[in-house]
């Protein structure tokens, strides 16, 4: 018998009201049902490297991990974070309590959002931003302080006065994401550089979520807000292993910080999953210590996919705006006489056979990118070339 209740109340905490079921399980299940091709959700269509998965294997069959792992993450992935850590950026963290391992990158922000935020405290993030970031900033009972990242020429770009005028003396925390999901862009030293020194000025803490770190293309670089001056001791570095090595269902991330910072990150992290992914993380401090070669031959890759399909969708007639780094390109329909991505995203299943992202739903403002698509490019380049003759339907 099913029990009901005599409040009017709302199940639904009133904090999460606003939210319900993801774009990215809405699309998919879209592209599952027609048989599209899935340039939507972004993860990878092929495994990472075969010596990683051996290492997972490895560790299951020798008893590493089939337990719960400790609290704060195995010693031996935690070292491999603060060597990496070292090793690209010269930052330097203390394995034993600077370093935490996550559910992947998801809980990590979770996590820092839940431990740093307070109900009243404004949280400025960098819309269009992926939109588990609003629901965390909610959970918290924080506000969220939307800063656009608008486009300009081929790419989009941050407006600075903008940034600062957006702080105010309620401001905790800004929440940072590059290289960008879903625009593409990879800040510069000189927009770092001023972030760092507008955080320092207003004595703001900051969460950088730096999950595509190794997916830089061009003449752009990834350099971690942490290593700026006056910036360590505030900042909460994330990353994670799926991106970098595309083992996304692992769900194997870290955070990095001071002491304080991390500790109070752990405080909320153990009432989350408490610990995750014994075997896998044995595996994923492998992967950190991979070669260089590796790291450019993947970043290679992507890039010659990123221009794959960024050719073809010019061909159909997309405005493309080039992305600097992560795996999505973000393109205008308004060349098609077309204004509303949610739309034209229901209905390109059945127009051409593909599946991709309206980006109106990463905005706090939907009309600020209420003709933007997103496709993601980490696929096989068969999918890839399938996916652009698809397209080419758009064009006549």
């Amino acid at each position: 018998m099913t029990r009901m209740t005599s409040s009017a109340r709302p199940l639904l905490n009133r904090r999460l009201a606003e939210f319900g079921t993801t774009i990215f399980a809405e699309m998919s299940a879209l592209a599952l049902s027609t048989g599209a091709i899935n340039l939507g959700q972004g993860f990878p269509d092929t495994d990472g490297p075969e010596e990683v998965r051996e290492a997972a294997v490895r560790a299951l069959r020798d008893g590493l991990g089939n337990q719960y792992p400790p609290g704060p993450g195995i010693p031996e992935l935690r070292t491999a974070v603060a060597a990496h850590q070292q090793r690209r950026y010269g930052l330097s963290y203390d394995p034993d309590g600077e370093v935490l391992v996550t559910a992947g990158a998801t809980e990590a922000i979770a996590a820092s959002l839940l431990a740093l935020v307070e109900p009243g405290d404004e949280v400025i993030a960098f819309e269009p931003y992926y939109d588990s970031y609003a629901a965390c900033i909610a959970m918290a009972g924080g506000t969220r302080v939307p800063v656009t990242l608008r486009p300009h020429e081929d790419r989009f770009r941050l407006d600075l006065d903008e940034l600062r005028d957006a702080v105010t003396d309620r401001t905790r925390l800004l929440l940072i994401n590059t290289p960008h999901n879903p625009t593409g862009t990879v800040l510069n030293r000189a927009e770092l550089a001023a972030i760092a020194e507008l955080a320092v000025e207003r004595d703001l803490l900051v969460v950088t979520d730096e999950v595509y770190e190794h997916l830089v293309f061009d003449d752009a670089e990834h350099v971690p807000l942490a290593t700026f001056p006056g910036m360590r001791e505030r900042t909460v570095t994330i990353s994670s292993s799926g991106k970098t090595f595309s083992f996304t269902g692992w769900k194997v991330g870290w955070a990095t910080g001071t002491q304080e910072l991390v500790t109070a990150v752990r405080t909320a992290k153990q009432y989350l999953t408490y610990v995750s992914a014994g075997p896998f993380q044995y595996a994923v401090a492998e992967a950190l210590r991979l070669p260089d070669s590796y790291f450019d031959g993947f970043r290679a890759d992507l890039r010659r996919k990123r221009d794959l399909l960024g050719d073809g969708l010019r061909t159909a007639g997309f405005e493309v705006y080039q992305p600097q780094g992560t795996y999505f390109i973000t393109t205008d329909i308004t060349p098609f006489g077309e204004k509303d991505a949610h739309r034209f995203c229901r209905a390109l299943p059945e127009r051409c056979g593909v599946v991709a992202i309206p980006n109106s739903v990463f905005y706090d403002d939907p009309a600020a990118g209420r003709s933007q698509v997103r496709f993601a490019f980490c696929k096989r380049d068969d999918v890839l070339h399938e996916a652009a003759v698809r397209l080419r339907r758009l064009a006549s």
